[in-house]
């Protein structure tokens, strides 16, 4: 029987066999690929950038082109427009923008910045509004995600996620690192450093709250993370192991695997710690749990079916539903905001490649040509998946359209990174 120990191997074995990230480390945006209906847009470095910490231009322009939703026109004219400027949009048509964003930064005299922008209709030659933020050098960045936040929700009617944040896990030497940074990487903190191993970070719905497992008891344990505070509580310390811990959307409870009946089981366990309420009997393995978005249901990884597979049950417990079908080897399940897709790994002649499913039809593919794909975790707006993959010989942190025709990887300076969750919206 195979044990969830060997299904989250190479997980695990790629993360003790991961090189350092510096704290520092500087991540480097590639895009690649060409998506259908791409938006042309033109961001002009903003005036005052060349001299400012953060070039806000260029970060606003690097999360619209990562989404997938933009295709970015080379600006014709550089520091002589912003956001107060009365624009000619004649040029711009002609380069084949459809929308223009222009802005400054300046720096005040009480040491902080204000960043300002404006977003132009180059179509319609139409103000489509704009907004100013006063805020620190340390906060530049989350600025420009804000702005970029305000373009894609402008442009496309749905909701950015540029300001919202993922986890994943470093090892440095014998440091193990759980990090908090943006999304697209950058602006990285250190959540917890630990000599023993640290896996499979998890969001709570509001994103004040980080679940994870550790090995500091020599075997794993979950703990319960406060983000803004550092604190800590445990909370599955239970006889065997205690892994891969799902929040419920509610907040209030958190699904687990326990193995303190004999084999790996799942169950449900209140958010405050307690006693924990075991989901299903069976003799299977089950286990990586994660909550359908409307908290009915739970997707899970079981072997009952004599190979990994992709399950679903009522939270409530009763007869499991199995999900996936094609491939013997289906792990690490992750549910779109929407519930519509499911994002998991398959293993495909020796190969873990990423997989989307759209859960009405049941139909799935791959949307990736990598070979050791792990951890999809999807974006808070559904539109990208976060995941952890070896491209050219380094491990990378990646995010792709659900389509898989726009990648971008997020490369750390001599780092490798590992198990991603995506945050929720801030709030």
């Amino acid at each position: 029987m195979m044990t969830p120990a060997i299904w989250r191997r190479r997980h695990l074995m790629g993360l003790l066999g991961a090189a350092a990230l510096p704290a520092w480390a500087q991540f480097r945006v590639e895009v690649t690929g060409v998506g259908l209906t791409q938006l042309p847009i033109a961001v002009v470095p903003f005036r005052g950038d060349a001299v400012a910490p953060q070039k806000i231009g260029a970060i606003v322009q690097a999360d619209l082109e990562r989404s997938g939703q933009f295709r970015a026109i080379e600006p014709r004219t550089g520091g002589a427009l912003d956001e107060t400027s009365r624009l000619d949009v004649g040029p711009w048509r002609q380069a084949g923008a459809d929308s223009l964003v222009v802005g400054s930064i300046t720096r005040l005299a009480d040491g902080r910045f204000d960043v300002r922008f404006r977003l132009w209709d180059v179509v319609r030659a139409q103000d489509l509004g704009g907004q100013s933020y006063a805020v620190p050098a340390g906060d530049l960045r989350l600025a420009a995600h804000r702005i970029a936040d305000f373009i894609y929700e402008k442009l496309t009617g749905e909701r950015g996620v540029f300001s919202t944040r993922i986890a994943y896990v470093t090892k440095s030497g014998s440091r193990y690192n759980l990090w908090v940074a943006d999304a697209d990487g950058e602006n990285a903190q250190s959540a917890l450093a630990s000599p023993e191993p640290v896996i499979s970070p998890a969001w709570s719905a509001n994103g004040a709250q980080l679940a994870y497992v550790s090995f500091e008891s020599r075997k794993p344990v979950v703990y319960v993370h406060e983000v803004a505070t550092g604190r800590r509580r445990l909370l599955a310390n239970f006889k065997g192991s205690n892994s891969a811990p799902a929040w419920a959307p509610d907040g209030r409870t958190l699904a687990v695997t326990l193995s303190r009946e004999g084999g790996s089981q799942l169950y449900t366990i209140d958010a405050g710690g307690g006693e924990p309420r075991r989901l299903l009997q069976s003799g299977a393995i089950d286990t990586e749990p994660v909550f359908a978005p409307d908290g009915r249901s739970i997707y899970f990884v079981s072997d009952r079916g004599g190979s990994p597979q992709v399950y679903r049950v009522p939270v409530t417990g009763g007869s499991p539903e199995r999900v996936t079908f094609a491939g013997s080897y289906n792990i690490s399940p992750a549910i779109s905001p929407d519930g519509r897709w499911l994002a998991f790994i398959s293993r495909v002649q020796g190969q873990f490649k990423l997989h989307v499913m759209e859960l009405p039809s049941g139909q799935a593919v791959a949307i990736t040509d990598t070979v050791t794909d792990e951890s999809p975790s999807f974006a808070p707006n559904g539109r990208l998946i976060v995941y952890a993959t070896r491209q050219n010989g380094r491990e990378a942190l990646m995010t792709t359209t659900l389509d898989g025709k726009i990648k971008a990887r997020l490369a750390g300076q001599g780092g490798d990174i590992r198990e991603p969750d995506w945050g929720p919206f801030q709030r």
